[in-house]
């Protein structure tokens, strides 16, 4: 599928999408946030908490994606890219993003501006290593492992912390096969 038809894809599948208010999400990711930090004290902690809890949004999120969209198998590495970029952002968060290659094949970056979990946020000193959108890692993770894909996800820099854009650096470490049972299993 070629970009300007992912974008348009993407676009379409926004329009037709349930909105929530952004301030409403940014408020509430704001809360819970909060409540982590005060439960665990530990800001490396609260960093993996919201990893895992976007993995376990992402496992459930890439069923709405896949039926929503239409789309049924991404050709390879590159298509995926720029599906979660085009059409993912788009449709979840609002906002358009761009994927950039480095020189490995297998390692991709998600850029983008306007990250919505954001919205009214100041990270005092004390919480300056708090990932504070490191749950959209653990979406793009939990997403792309139910599709057989094993990857690892950093957030690389976060307009919050002054950057002029927010990037997510996705490296493939696997691609699953698909174990079919026969009559003997």
């Amino acid at each position: 599928m070629s970009l300007a038809k992912m974008q348009r894809l993407g676009d379409n599948t926004f329009s037709q999408m349930e909105k929530v208010n952004s301030e409403l999400l940014a408020m509430t990711y704001g809360a819970l946030v909060t409540t982590l930090i005060k439960d665990f004290q530990d800001v490396k902690t609260v960093n993996q908490e919201l990893e895992k809890m976007g993995y376990n949004i992402g496992i459930r999120i890439i069923d709405e994606f896949l039926a929503k969209t239409g789309i049924s198998q991404c050709r390879n590495l590159k298509e995926t890219a720029h599906s979660i970029a085009k059409i993912g952002f788009k449709m979840f968060l609002g906002i358009n993003a761009e994927v950039t290659w480095g020189s490995n094949t297998y390692q991709f970056s998600i850029e983008f501006k306007g990250n919505p979990l954001v919205e009214f946020v100041e990270l005092p000193e004390k919480l300056k290593d708090l990932d504070y959108s490191i749950i959209l890692c653990g979406v793009i993770r939990g997403a792309l492992n139910m599709v057989q894909m094993v990857v690892s996800c950093e957030l690389k820099r976060s307009e919050l912390k002054g950057d002029p854009v927010s990037e997510i650096q996705v490296t493939l470490k696997q691609i699953m096969q698909e174990k079919v049972k026969g009559d003997d299993d």
